[in-house]
């Protein structure tokens, strides 16, 4: 194998720039305060209007920074505060993930955006067989459980999943771990759930993914979560390397070695998958497979289901459906309960990773 050093190749550039001029800009913020209630505080919302403008103008995407320290690669770089109080969280989790007197935790991710407390005026059956999947795994297998509702996307103020810029794309070092392209002050884009939903991840112990098939795929909010979450799978936990978001010397940092760290490997999986006319198996397979690529490990055949409920029946019916059939309510506890089984033999130590002692045949 040639070791010689290979030369980081320049960042491709040639886009058309997304710049807004001052009086576009304005008119986009103020979108925001359309409501009449707004129009007596116009002047607030003028003066407001300003301050983020000259945000967006300087481009001050963190604005309130503190010097790395002596733990990281540069330690005069100035890091985000907030960048820096989400990795402090993934950090507690790791802990609580580790802690062997603590009862391992499995986290049940209802990936359905329907809510009746938005335009559907009713609840979802990813909800109903979560609630199903939380009890039977608190109450048969007396393991810790959470709910992670997806839908509070579309029900809850103030809840974002921004979507991911493919940093990985560009260079495996330019995507930080945890994420550190959101919060972005400059563009408004704040209030990304994600900074919550990493720890979720990190402590858990099992992870049991139910979703409906929207479209021949996942959900919105599902694929919006997988596709933050790569920064979970050869992310750098040190964003000093790249001093923040430099394309080219992160490219250079890859190229000189990188070992694409596996930030939730060992976890243990389950997927559930529903629909009513077509695609179940497909989004079943892309979700287990995603989830190995992470090197998380399946936690056996029980755990992974694929099912019509109120196959090719009226949608008005189909909690009805739900109701009627017992059997697939059945399998979804079966599917808790291999999880919460893998779980408790992973934690006395009668399972080991799948593939933990292979050998990586891809070169660093």
């Amino acid at each position: 194998m040639n070791n010689e050093p290979v030369e980081a190749p320049v960042p491709r550039k040639g886009m058309p720039s997304p710049r807004l001029d001052e009086a576009e800009f304005k008119s986009r913020y103020k979108e925001q305060f359309f409501d009449p209630a707004f129009q007596p505080h116009e002047a607030a919302i003028d003066a407001l209007a300003e301050v983020a403008w000259q945000a967006y103008r300087d481009s001050r995407k963190s604005p309130v920074t503190r010097k790395a320290g002596a733990e990281f690669a540069d330690p005069d770089y100035d890091l985000s505060v907030e960048w820096l109080s989400a990795r402090d969280a993934i950090r507690d989790a790791q802990e609580r993930y580790e802690d062997r007197a603590r009862t391992p935790t499995i986290l049940i991710v209802n990936g359905s955006s329907r809510s009746q407390h938005t335009c559907p005026g009713e609840m979802s059956k990813s909800f109903r067989l979560a609630e199903i999947a939380r009890s039977t795994i608190q109450d048969e297998a007396r393991l810790d459980a959470e709910i992670l509702d997806l839908s509070r996307l579309a029900s809850e103020y103030g809840r974002n999943i921004h979507p991911c810029k493919a940093c990985f794309s560009t260079a495996a070092a330019l995507c930080h771990w945890p994420c550190s392209c959101y919060p972005n002050h400059s563009l408004g884009q704040t209030q990304d759930w994600m900074n919550d939903i990493y720890p979720l991840w990190v402590a858990a112990h099992g992870v049991m993914v139910i979703t409906p098939v929207n479209w021949y795929q996942v959900s919105s909010p599902v694929k919006l979560m997988m596709d933050r979450l790569v920064c979970a799978d050869g992310g750098n936990p040190d964003p000093t390397l790249t001093h923040g978001k430099d394309a080219t010397e992160a490219k250079k940092v890859e190229m000189s070695g990188w070992d694409y760290p596996r930030h939730l490997a060992g976890r243990l999986f389950s997927v559930v998958v529903h629909g009513d006319v077509e695609g179940v198996e497909n989004v079943r397979r892309s979700l287990s497979d995603w989830l190995c690529f992470m090197k998380l490990s399946p936690a056996g055949a029980y755990a992974e289901l694929d099912r019509y409920i109120g196959y090719w029946k009226p949608y008005a019916t189909s909690h009805q459906e739900l109701d009627a059939n017992e059997a697939v309510q059945e399998e979804v506890r079966n599917a808790a309960r291999a999880l919460a089984e893998a779980v408790a033999e992973r934690r006395a130590g009668r399972l080991k990773p799948i593939g933990s002692n292979l050998k990586n045949p891809h070169p660093k």
